[in-house]
């Protein structure tokens, strides 16, 4: 599922890169989601990419994360894991994409791409299955996930609350969240496995 998740994204991403049509009818644009009714954007924002930058990062990470997932959804969940992980990726592109849907909706120039709120619930679902595992932050600095976990997300918080830059952190807070409770919901007891692991 990863590899072709990163597929499509890359050959979407590529060819919205010099078609700018495709870029403005698949970007995430909450005023058309809530006004035009075209939420196939909630979805689609999720395979384009401002970016080579942009969506090598997020490829690259996505790639790193997801197939442990990928493993850890099938040792958990058995023959659903396959199913259970699409639920994980499509699941948090719908999450993450909520708080600017409520937040833009009446906001024409509002624009958003990137699979960074899906990305972001595929990492922290790989810290809930071993949240001592060691994250490299910038590929260099190795840090615990769970550590990374809280840094993350008071990050994500307090700069989604100042809103200084161009970048969706209220969807990385949101995703983040959405990977972590979804394996919970699924089978709750797994929270306690995550605490045995943490302690």
């Amino acid at each position: 599922m990863t590899i072709i998740i990163i597929i499509i994204t890359s050959l979407v991403s590529i060819l919205a890169f010099s078609q700018q049509d495709v870029m403005g009818r698949l970007q995430f644009n909450a005023y058309q989601v809530v006004h035009r009714k075209e939420y196939f954007r909630i979805f689609t924002h999720a395979f384009l990419h401002a970016n080579w930058e942009h969506l090598l990062i997020n490829m690259i990470v996505l790639w790193s994360f997801g197939t442990a997932v990928e493993h850890y959804y099938y040792l958990n969940f058995g023959s659903r894991g396959t199913y259970l992980y699409f639920l994980l990726y499509f699941g948090a592109i719908l999450f993450s994409s909520l708080g600017a849907l409520i937040k833009q909706k009446n906001n024409y120039y509002y624009n958003a791409v990137g699979a960074s709120g899906a990305v972001s619930a595929v990492v922290f679902s790989a810290i809930f299955f071993a949240p001592w595992n060691k994250i490299y932050f910038f590929g260099l600095l190795p840090i615990p996930g769970v550590v990374f976990a809280v840094l993350y997300l008071v990050y994500s918080y307090q700069m989604s609350k100042r809103n200084v830059d161009n970048v969706g952190h209220d969807a990385h807070f949101l995703g983040a969240i959405f990977g972590f409770i979804l394996p919970i919901i699924i089978r709750p007891s797994l929270f306690l496995e995550f605490i045995n692991n943490l302690f």
